[in-house]
């Protein structure tokens, strides 16, 4: 009990330092130069009735999981904008003190109908691929691991090239189309659960894999006030070399179907999402096929019940066809219920219950080294700061 206290108190004083830092920069060191800074920092806890899950020790209650960015952008010239997000992260076993680059960008947008970005630049895919690292604009703490993973984020967040962006105008009674399409290289860096997951079969990289990407997204904002109806397609390589052997996975092909709605109080959206993976591991003279015909959907919906105050719920169900779908190792359904306060425009907190029933992900061996329980209830708790 006193380790986590400790732990606690630790993580706590992490929060509040950057909280304080941050905002005397924005406050004092850049005011009036034309530089817009944005930033963020959250403490989160877990506690699981069974099983530990990413990689925190969350059966014995977890408070180590700390998330804090900056960007920082600047309007070169009246069409050209540059910018940059900076990240660091501890999440259980992953992450650690070093600052990662997640995107770092230049855009240029012609007019309304095309637009160029180019660097390190976030990949839009689904609903919430593009924005799963900024924790300040969801009601979740977790958003459905089947389509969007806490634990394998820098694998999908961004890509090193380029996109094609723009909006048509399709009429009054017909909507809009907005469009984007992306091509570059994408990198599963050595703190991402992939790695983890390599390691427990043996296979332990100590340098980064990664491979070509490209695809793109086209979204229908409907005659429909607040409806909007989407669809994404991914193609995706990835390779890498280990002192033990490989990895080596040819180009798949990952579709996302997603719908929103937004009126007043009311957000409604659902996704469906495949990921079919056709993959193989090298050990020595062993070749280890790496198989999985991955199928996810969520349903969700929240109400905000006073200006500061939200409520919601979700439902993420993830199978892997590929295997026998009876057994807790080849699916995960998640039931959930979740709630923000907003202290003020900066502080905010956030609870949210998982039933989970299911072991296909979020699970790792080395934090569950006497096997898994089907079914695990889990609290999670997240305090956090943005401007």
């Amino acid at each position: 009990m006193s380790r986590r206290i400790y732990l606690l108190s630790r993580h706590m004083l992490l929060f509040l330092f950057v909280c304080t830092c941050t905002r005397s920069l924005y406050a004092q060191d850049l005011a009036g130069t034309g530089i817009v800074v944005h930033a963020y920092v959250s403490q989160g806890f877990l506690f699981s009735s069974n099983n530990n899950y990413v990689s925190l020790k969350s059966s014995e209650g977890s408070p180590q999981w700390t998330d804090a960015a900056v960007n920082i952008s600047d309007s070169l010239a009246d069409n050209l904008r540059v910018g940059l997000q900076l990240h660091m992260y501890q999440l259980g076993e992953f992450g650690g003190s070093n600052i990662q680059v997640d995107w770092a960008s230049g855009d240029y947008r012609v007019n309304d109908h095309f637009g160029i970005r180019a660097g390190k630049v976030k990949t839009v895919w689904g609903l919430f691929n593009d924005s799963q690292d900024i924790d300040a604009v969801f009601l979740w703490i977790l958003l459905p691991q089947g389509s969007y993973s806490t634990d394998h984020k820098s694998f999908y967040l961004a890509h090193v090239g380029g996109d094609v962006y723009g909006s048509l105008s399709l009429g009054k009674r017909a909507g809009m189309l907005h469009y984007v399409a992306y091509a570059g290289q994408a990198t599963i860096d050595l703190n991402d659960g992939y790695i983890q997951t390599f390691a427990q079969l043996g296979l332990v990289f100590t340098n980064s894999l990664g491979g070509k990407t490209y695809g793109g997204d086209l979204q229908w904002e409907t005659p429909v006030r607040g409806l909007i109806i989407g669809s994404s397609g991914n193609m995706l390589t990835a390779d890498g070399t280990a002192p033990a052997g490989s990895f080596h996975s040819p180009a798949l092909y990952t579709p996302s179907m997603y719908a929103s709605f937004t009126r007043g109080k009311v957000y409604l959206a659902g996704e469906y999402d495949r990921i079919p993976i056709n993959a193989t591991l090298t050990l020595g003279p062993t070749v280890i096929p790496f198989v999985a015909d991955e199928r996810t959907w969520f349903a969700m919906g929240s109400y905000r019940l006073r200006n500061n105050l939200q409520v919601g719920s979700y439902y993420s169900h993830f199978v892997n066809k590929s295997a026998d779908t009876t057994q807790p190792a080849n699916y995960s359904k998640d039931w959930v219920v979740s709630g923000r306060y907003d202290f003020n425009s900066y502080f905010y907190a956030k609870i949210e219950g998982h039933f989970l029933h299911g072991t296909a992900l979020g699970y790792y061996n080395s934090t569950n080294p006497n096997g898994l329980a089907p079914n695990s209830n889990m609290l999670a708790a997240k305090i956090g700061f943005s401007f």
